[in-house]
């Protein structure tokens, strides 16, 4: 094998740079992109604001009604708050051709530290520096925040001051296309932004991607804790994912087990349940309802647990707002599918960590 790779050497060096070249492309075409956009909705706004009522209260509700129906459609990079960001953006850079000349070096995350320096000349001074010297978000942000500017204005041998940023620098990691695996980009793109697209162990994916199916289902969930640590006198437990269904008033426990569900399985989650009844429900609470999920959805993928005792109450009721085994079946084989995708290696490995 070594030699065969030996021989096809500058094959693979050729596509190997192939591949860089066009993730470059990519990586500049998307920050560009971004930080125009983001130009262009702060100038939007500015304009609205200059033309129309130039009371604070106008502004306000403005920015209202912009967040609510971007947010929406757009997802949360157009908060209210963003917005603030951009209408910034466009009033401390308000000349496109300087944004323009330094955009192909700069994401918005760069554009978001310049925000913070008040100083006009010392603003521009950083961004120019970082676009043609080729910081990182770090990077640029150290600088800023040692007045890098400053003590270089200030110090009669510049060269001693240069050389320590340039010091210090090399110690933070270049990441390269960075940009790519960033969720703010993600949003951007109109992709869901999902911990679980993130994750590189098959169990903690599944999880994430369990959470965030159960909160959009609306029916009442409300997320508590991922992994939550039960002390008793004898032993530490560890809950994967605990909820509070606000419409059944009650909490839901739910575990899983990678590969088959044996009869410990079954005994643990119903002690999990025993022990959130005893420790943690209130007066106003209903029992609480345990969900033991398994990884193998050509078995039983999923058992209910309540205490005995409320098995009519369950029967009538909790139903009605849980997921269905086949909902969760689906959603299971579906984070399953799209984490093989990004980890190929790890089928044949079950989905474990190598």
């Amino acid at each position: 094998m070594a030699n065969e790779l030996t021989i096809y050497q500058w094959v693979i060096d050729d596509v190997k740079g192939i591949i860089s070249s066009g993730m470059e492309s990519a990586y500049i075409a998307t920050s560009r992109a971004m930080v125009l956009t983001y130009w262009n909705v702060g100038r939007r706004i500015v304009e609205q604001e200059q033309n129309g009522n130039q009371r604070a209260e106008y502004g306000a509700a403005m920015m209202d009604a912009l967040a609510a129906e971007l947010t929406q459609e757009y997802g949360k990079s157009y908060s209210k708050r963003n917005l603030q960001y951009f209408r910034k953006f466009y009033q401390y850079f308000p000349d496109i051709e300087i944004v323009n000349s330094c955009v192909h070096n700069l994401t918005w995350t760069h554009f978001r530290s310049l925000l913070r320096v008040s100083d006009e000349n010392a603003r521009v001074w950083y961004m120019s520096e970082a676009a043609h010297e080729n910081w990182n978000v770090r990077m640029l942000d150290r600088n800023i925040s040692t007045q890098y500017y400053y003590r270089l204005l200030q110090a009669p041998k510049k060269e001693a001051v240069i050389a320590e940023m340039k010091r210090k620098n090399a110690q933070i990691p270049k990441t390269q296309f960075e940009l790519v695996k960033s969720p703010v980009v993600a949003e951007f793109l109109g992709f869901k932004n999902e911990d679980s697209y993130l994750e590189s162990n098959l169990e903690s994916a599944i999880l994430s991607h369990i959470r965030d199916f159960l909160m959009e289902m609306g029916r009442g969930f409300a997320f508590v804790a991922r992994q939550q640590h039960i002390v008793t006198e004898t032993e530490d437990y560890f809950i994967d994912l605990v909820f509070y269904n606000i419409e059944l008033k009650c909490y839901v426990l739910v575990d899983l087990k990678m590969g088959k569900i044996t009869h410990q399985d079954v005994g643990q989650i119903d002690m999990y349940v025993r022990m959130y009844d005893d420790m943690k429900r209130t007066a106003g609470d209903n029992p609480t309802i345990g969900i033991l999920l398994c990884s193998e959805t050509d078995e039983d993928i999923a058992r209910y647990s309540v205490l005995h005792d409320n098995n009519r109450l369950f029967m009538s009721k909790y139903l009605t707002y849980l997921p269905t085994k086949e909902q969760l079946k689906q959603e299971i084989e579906r984070q399953k599918a799209v984490f093989y995708m990004q980890h190929p290696l790890q089928i044949e490995e079950g989905g474990k960590d190598e």
